[in-house]
């Protein structure tokens, strides 16, 4: 008896491990690490992954139960991505099922369906006697009709059963009690294969052509439809749609065909294309500068001897990476090996797809989440199954399923997207360099200004996991100037009674623009009309009931919205505290912005992008195509038109606000406003135009603008490195985040101050406690629990604990291992931990 281990679709910690299962000799030849199975367990049917195989010698448990079924024919998981989904959770302190689950299309995260099937009754038996059972001596037309509709497919849901009979629940029940009706449970997937009838000949192409000879006058219909399929004899099987749309016949004429033996019609599998129609213009690879040459031979050599390294490669705005990422894929494919391209969600433009497409046609993947469930699960088919040998998509693509990987790219490196802010809370960049290892791929991580964690690694070269060769391209691979940044300081602007959103210096750079003709990406980091609403007269401010932040107002729809919970409210005529008329918007949202324009440039055409805009399924790419057709004069958005857009005829980029990310309760704010900045920045002059930026600023002093306005990375580097050493954050200590959360304040204070005591009681004991001032490692060190900087999210209270730490003790198990016990001894289903290492996002 073989046995399988398997880890069952079912998110609790009781269950967070392998489950002993027996193989079926009929399954025996089917199963393989990855498989997904459906498994007994308990009284119901779960979906579960095979994370490991045993011989059956070793089994001391003779009565182990049965794997039922195998879901795919292929596993949809590798071993080595069995194994990764393990590392994942133990470095990010998550359920493995979590990491699994998060490797695959939501299309096959199945769920139990309860079916009923005929039992093995006899005939005459499966009748009731109207004297021994004469409450349903009326029963038996039902049970009838109720056995011929089962009878009609063998097996039904239990949902398409009571649909169809909705007023015989007792006669089901007792038919199932007797055994004439049978119920099981199976694995169902969200989503199947997609099918369509498709029409083929039936017949030799020579005997076609002398059949359409013989047709009578009477089927010339028919004759015709022949004949279409003889000339496009090179592309059957054809869709029956497009035959009966082409000719315009009827589905009863082609049938006739069929039913003489000319044609059949079958249904045949069709992938969704999200890109079905386009097309894409072949490219050719570009000649290298010195710079690009340098960086593509130390890549290619890693490539050539099959390693795995990783590559940091800062390059300015404009230099020419994605060129480089392009001849190293084709290095890459002429190995026969594959390829996967990270980029950032909102960088994953029509214009990023269109390149690698243009360069490898069909055989590119696209994965990212405005695609349709359908088209995402045949992007990831198409990979699985060898068609695709390049993916290019968000952070998951990480888990491409791929044979044979040679070379993971990440583009924008620095992105904070690239960490997911749900269970499992992986960072992509980690999770792509443990990948390369298990495969001997190259890892190339690229951006204008790399995350300071990656850059410093380069530079200190002291972390065995983590130590990037550094690779620079400083100018623009057209040879072109980087764009002069403008700063003016609002102070000044409202001193000289200026109070307009817009200064005098981006207003006369808009006018010229509209003037002759070029165009304006506009950057306003916040979205909706105003940032919230307040009474005047009171103070009074509309805030969310169910979560401790103001409301953002949005004039399209005229109402209040909160960004973190979706809760919306009609916006008030009159203040709901004093009904005061007195109350007004304050802050600016890119709504806002847009309308200002209209009033200060009437006709101006603007295209507003942010996420109210681009919710419809292919919004971004008619945006980003009617401006590249110039049907607008200004793009204006949020930070989806900083990154990835490539527009010859931009030569003016405006920061409306450039700090209003720099009073956020995060240590990254700098980094954050001096990477948008800069990239922004980057929109301008990329081709023949000279560009400009203007940035508009409260604290024009503040460093991260002075260094993002002389576009100097290594200064700001310099000056940012030194405030984090001295505070002892990232990258001279590592950061987990553990948020607790309740509905009853007094009882999460409570257990927020017994998780902080436990776990500085066992760091105590293990040695490990202490300050990160003395430069020691192997050292742990505790803030809080405090409250969180958004107290209150979705009706529920939030505390929260930094813990900072240094060298290779095992931090993370020891979190992990004091929430368990919290979680345990409260027994309370209300409190809920969320642990978050190297996290991100501190709000």
């Amino acid at each position: 008896m073989d046995i399988a281990k398997v880890i069952v679709d079912v998110p609790v910690r009781s269950t967070d491990r392998p489950f002993d299962y027996s193989i079926p000799e009929s399954l025996k030849l089917w199963i393989e690490v990855g498989s997904r199975v459906a498994v007994p367990f308990g009284h119901r049917t779960v979906q579960g992954f095979v994370v490991s195989l045993e011989s059956g010698e070793t089994v001391v448990n003779p009565g182990l139960k049965p794997i039922q079924e195998v879901l795919d024919l292929l596993p949809p998981l590798s071993p080595e991505l069995v194994e990764l989904a393990d590392w994942m959770s133990k470095r990010y302190a998550c359920r493995r099922i979590s990491a699994l689950q998060a490797m695959l299309p939501t299309a096959l995260k199945g769920k139990a369906e309860r079916l009923i099937s005929l039992g093995d009754v006899e005939e005459e038996t499966a009748f009731p006697d109207d004297e021994l059972f004469p409450m349903f001596a009326d029963s038996g037309d039902e049970e009838r009709l109720i056995t011929e509709f089962i009878g009609r497919t063998g097996e039904v849901s239990m949902k398409q059963l009571t649909r169809a009979f909705p007023e015989a629940a007792e006669t089901v029940k007792f038919m199932l009690r007797r055994g004439v009706l049978v119920e099981s449970q199976s694995i169902k997937d969200k989503m199947g294969k997609k099918k369509l009838k498709a029409v083929d000949l039936a017949i030799g192409i020579t005997a076609a052509r002398e059949a359409l000879n013989k047709f009578p006058k009477k089927s010339a219909r028919q004759k015709e439809v022949l004949s279409f399929l003889i000339e496009r004899e090179a592309t059957l099987p054809m869709a029956l749609k497009e035959v009966l749309s082409a000719l315009q016949v009827t589905a009863s004429t082609v049938k006739g065909l069929e039913e003489k033996g000319f044609i059949e019609i079958s249904e045949i599998e069709v992938y969704r294309d999200p890109y079905q129609g386009r097309d894409f213009k072949p490219t050719t690879p570009l000649p290298l500068t010195a710079e690009q040459e340098i960086v593509y031979t130390r890549i290619s050599r890693t490539l050539e001897e099959q390693l795995h390294e990783v590559f940091l490669l800062h390059g300015v705005t404009g230099s020419g990476k994605t060129e480089i990422y392009l001849q190293c894929i084709k290095r890459c494919l002429d190995q026969g090996r594959q390829a996967a391209v990270l980029v950032p969600e909102i960088a994953l433009t029509p214009q990023m797809v269109e390149r690698f497409k243009g360069r490898f046609g069909s055989g590119v993947a696209v994965m990212h989440s405005r695609l349709s469930v359908g088209e995402r699960y045949d992007e990831w088919r198409k990979i699985r199954e060898g068609k695709a040998t390049v993916a290019v998509g968000a952070r998951s693509a990480v888990f491409a399923p791929f044979s044979n990987l040679g070379l993971i790219i990440m583009d924008e490196e620095h992105e904070t997207s690239y960490k997911q802010e749900e269970n499992p809370k992986y960072h992509a960049r980690d999770a792509a360099i443990r990948r390369a290892e298990q495969c001997g791929a190259a890892v190339i991580l690229g951006s204008a200004t790399p995350s300071l964690e990656s850059y410093h690694a380069s530079r200190a070269q002291t972390d065995i996991h983590f130590s990037p060769v550094l690779l620079e391209m400083p100018t623009r691979a057209l040879g072109n100037e980087l764009p002069k940044v403008n700063v003016v300081d609002m102070r000044e602007e409202l001193k000289e009674g200026n109070r307009s959103m817009f200064s005098r210096k981006l207003h006369s750079a808009l006018a010229e623009r509209l003037e002759r003709g070029e165009q304006t990406v506009l950057l306003l980091n916040r979205r909706g009309f105003s940032t919230f609403v307040m009474c005047r007269s009171c103070g009074y401010v509309a805030g969310c009931p169910e979560c401790d932040i103001s409301l953002t107002y949005h004039s399209r729809s005229d109402n209040l919205r909160c960004h973190y919970c979706g809760h919306a409210e009609p916006a008030p005529k009159l203040c709901p505290e004093c009904g005061s008329e007195h109350i007004r918007f304050f802050g600016t949202g890119t709504q806002r912005v847009e309308e200002e324009l209209g009033k200060l440039f009437p006709g101006i055409r603007v295209i507003r992008m942010d996420v109210d805009t681009t919710t419809e399924k292919g919004s971004h790419e008619k945006l980003l195509n009617q401006f590249r057709d110039k049907k607008a004069d200004v793009l204006l958005g949020t930070q989806m038109v900083a990154k990835g857009l490539d527009f010859p005829d931009v030569t003016l980029v405006g920061v409306i606000t450039a700090d209003s990310a720099l009073n956020l309760p995060d240590f990254r704010a700098a980094e954050k406003t001096f990477q948008l900045l800069t990239q922004v920045a980057g929109r301008a002059g990329r081709h023949q135009l000279p560009g400009e930026v203007v940035v508009q600023s409260y604290t024009p002093e503040h460093y991260s603008i002075v260094h993002a306005s002389g576009h100097d990375y290594l200064s700001f580097v310099r000056e940012e490195l030194k405030h984090r050493r001295g505070l002892h954050y990232p990258p001279y200590c590592r950061l987990i985040l553990v948020t607790l959360s309740h509905e009853q304040l007094p009882l999460l204070l409570r257990m927020a101050e017994n998780y902080a005591m436990n776990l500085q009681g066992k760091a105590r004991n293990l040695r490990w406690y202490g300050s990160l001032d003395k430069l020691t490692t192997d050292v742990l060190d505790l803030l809080g629990p405090v409250a969180s900087p958004i107290p209150r999210l979705k009706g529920r209270y939030r505390f929260q604990c930094m813990i900072k730490w240094r060298g290779a003790i095992d931090v993370i198990g020891l979190v992990r291992q004091v929430a368990e016990e919290l979680e345990d001894s409260v027994r309370d289903a209300g409190l809920q931990i969320s642990i978050d290492v190297d996290p991100q996002m501190l709000m």
